[in-house]
């Protein structure tokens, strides 16, 4: 993904958005966010996905209706721009943050009700409230057992949260630090042709350092 040569139409002006990010980032985060060369662009658009900017997005050839799944390596930062996302108040940055493993946790105290709590929601005054989620670190969790039964929660999370993605539009976003071909070995090649259909794909290099040291 390249940034745009220039900006010639948005919604939004960019020049005082990013210098602003970048200070609520580092408030939040309580040190300078520093943005590489290399990241800039993932920033850029992901910014542009939470403004809903329908001409950035053209421009660099992302679905505004599509989640994101955010890729890259250990450390290089994809937890905590979710975090500073939803911090900032974006027009599309309200989702839960859950990661994975918590999830699975979950799932082998209370079983199946879990499943049916990050994907079709809890019950409220009798009706179920899908909510927009980032399922955080997918890979790192394991297929759990309850009562003896195998499941991967994950795998049954998400395909019922593409049913609702086709028939209302409801958002997922997930990070990763898993390949494509990853995915497909540890949660088969249905789900993953399914989120082909729910995600645009953002990746940080390889190279990324680890922004924890």
């Amino acid at each position: 993904m390249q940034l745009p040569e220039k900006v010639i139409e948005s919604r939004y002006d960019y020049n005082k958005i990013i210098p602003w990010f970048r200070r609520k980032a580092s408030k939040f985060i309580g040190k300078e966010y520093i943005i590489s060369e290399s990241e800039k662009a993932i920033i850029f658009a992901i910014i542009a996905w939470m403004l809903k900017d329908d001409l950035i997005a053209k421009e660099m050839n992302f679905d505004l209706n599509k989640g994101i799944l955010l890729s890259g390596p250990i450390g290089c930062g994809k937890t905590t721009l979710f975090k500073i996302l939803k911090s900032c108040n974006f027009l599309a940055s309200k989702y839960g943050i859950v990661s994975t493993r918590h999830i699975v946790s979950e799932f082998m105290q209370s079983g199946y009700e879990i499943l049916e709590k990050y994907s079709n929601g809890n019950f409220s005054h009798d009706i179920r409230t899908p909510k927009a989620y980032c399922f955080d670190d997918l890979g790192t969790e394991t297929t759990s057992k309850y009562f003896g039964n195998d499941c991967n929660v994950m795998a049954e999370i998400l395909l019922t949260r593409y049913d609702l993605f086709v028939e209302k539009g409801i958002i997922t976003h997930l990070t990763t630090n898993l390949s494509a071909t990853e995915i497909e070995s540890q949660y088969g090649n249905r789900l993953r042709s399914r989120m082909r259909e729910m995600f645009n794909l953002f990746g940080y290099e390889e190279t990324s350092g680890d922004k924890r040291k």
